[in-house]
């Protein structure tokens, strides 16, 4: 009888086979413009800390570092701090179902691997296509139950995505993809607590996935002998991360939609459980008559998995704040935006912003616990002296039911890009190669690393 990780195998490398359509292939180089955009400004957050980091890989390499001024490092080195820097400002895409971000630690490994190996335009997109359809299935199949016991899917999947990514990318044959799925399973890592408070530490999680991700593939292009059963076996990936394995994800791939095509991609710098309450904010500042100096009282409504973690009013820092459905509600509600710069150190101690913020009360509801994840739905309710305002959303910005467009995410890179150092010129330059025909990493690399 075939086991769930030949048989997780065989689907994978039958889906290789298939003809990617042309928008999966579109999709992916808006995910490579959007990851590049979010390491830019990323490397604006942590750069002393990072700096440091990196000063501890002393070995030079032949891969960039984004933002590293020209500096090069190892694959390993380059995959991890690209990958810390894709997530560190909370912008990055990611996948509502799965719960997990997929650029952060799939794009950041390929990037690293192909720049060394010279990959082909074709194969870099196919593996990032596939990273993606991996992670995905593979969060989908253990959620919630993997966020229930504490694990970071990000940090988890995003390893075994980022080695099949790579995989794909490498051709590697049936032998070679088991060793490096296996290898993957057994380096996958991340607990959530790495969100709780002022932490550095959730970024970290991504990074790690990219450069753990790089060693698993390599480990698989060596031939290392896999167990039987990594995933499905007694003591495998599933029996870790849930009780309720749901095995469809791994075994049924009759879906025609790519999974790539079903991500989200941010417009808010906050967590995504924030973004319904902070486009219901939004909406509500526009209705007629509203007056956030006469707020009285904001009630938060939403779905279980939201409330845990984000539902703090005391801000212990700009990590505290992103991850806040409290204050991200009241900076959208006070400034009418809900971007970096409204998560800086100026905002998160302004006082008129962090009183509207303890204000806000989130509480989960069972009606809209059991609409998620297919949607992830907020009503918020805002009193004041005049009168009460109510606004309910269920796919914010972003979701494949209510996309960026293409002139909005190009927007969001130039705003992003442009944080991060580079110059309208260097932005435009940017994107023509990246929405070109043929991709060339390796001048992408030279103009987002000096």
């Amino acid at each position: 009888m075939v086991n769930l990780t030949d048989r997780f195998i065989v689907e994978i490398t039958n889906l290789q086979k298939r003809e990617i359509p042309a928008s999966s292939l579109h999709q992916a180089r808006a995910c490579l413009l959007d990851f590049m955009g979010c390491a830019l400004a990323g490397t604006r957050f942590y750069e002393k800390e990072l700096n440091a980091l990196c000063n501890g890989f002393p070995e030079e390499g032949t891969c960039g570092l984004i933002g590293g001024k020209g500096r090069k490092a190892t694959m390993q080195v380059a995959a991890l701090m690209n990958g810390i820097n894709a997530h560190a400002i909370e912008l990055d895409d990611g996948h509502r179902v799965g719960m997990l971000h997929l650029a952060a630690p799939v794009i950041a490994a390929l990037s690293a691997v192909c720049e060394k190996e010279r990959i082909a335009t074709d194969d870099f997109l196919r593996g990032v296509v596939m990273g993606y359809e991996v992670a995905i299935r593979l969060a989908c199949a253990v959620q919630p139950g993997g966020k229930l016991r504490g694990f970071h899917a990000t940090g988890t999947c995003g390893t075994v995505g980022a080695a099949i990514g790579i995989a794909t990318a490498l051709h590697f044959d049936t032998e070679q993809m088991k060793s490096a799925l296996s290898a993957a399973t057994t380096s996958a890592a991340g607990l959530l607590e790495m969100i709780e408070g002022d932490t550095q530490m959730k970024p970290y999680n991504a990074g790690r996935a990219a450069m753990d991700g790089v060693v698993a593939a390599y480990v698989g292009k060596a031939r290392l002998k896999a167990p039987e059963d990594a995933i499905g076996g007694k003591r495998g990936f599933l029996k870790v991360m849930t009780d309720e394995p749901k095995t469809q994800y791994l075994t049924d791939f009759t879906n025609k939609q790519w999974m790539i095509e079903t991500i989200y991609m941010k417009p808010y710098a906050a967590c995504r459980h924030c973004h319904p309450s902070i486009e219901a904010a939004l909406k509500i500042r526009q209705q007629e008559g509203f007056d956030v100096g006469e707020v009285l009282d904001i009630q938060v409504e939403t779905y279980k998995l939201a409330v845990a973690g984000h539902d703090h009013t005391d801000i212990a820092g700009v990590n505290s704040a992103k991850m806040s459905i409290p204050y991200s509600l009241a900076v959208a509600l006070c400034t009418g935006k809900a971007g970096l710069e409204e998560f800086n150190e100026d905002h998160i101690v302004d006082a008129s912003i962090l009183d509207i913020a303890r204000k806000v009360t989130v509480a989960d509801v069972d009606d809209l616990t059991v609409l998620c994840p297919q949607k992830r739905v907020a009503e918020v309710t805002v009193k004041t002296n005049k009168g009460e305002y109510k606004e309910r959303v269920d796919y914010p910005k972003g979701e494949p039911e209510n996309p960026l467009t293409e002139d909005e995410l190009k927007e969001k890179f130039r705003g992003l890009a442009m944080y991060g150092g580079l110059t309208c010129s260097q932005c435009d330059e940017l994107l023509q190669m990246i929405f070109d025909s043929a991709i060339d990493l390796t001048q992408i690399l030279n103009i987002v690393c000096k």
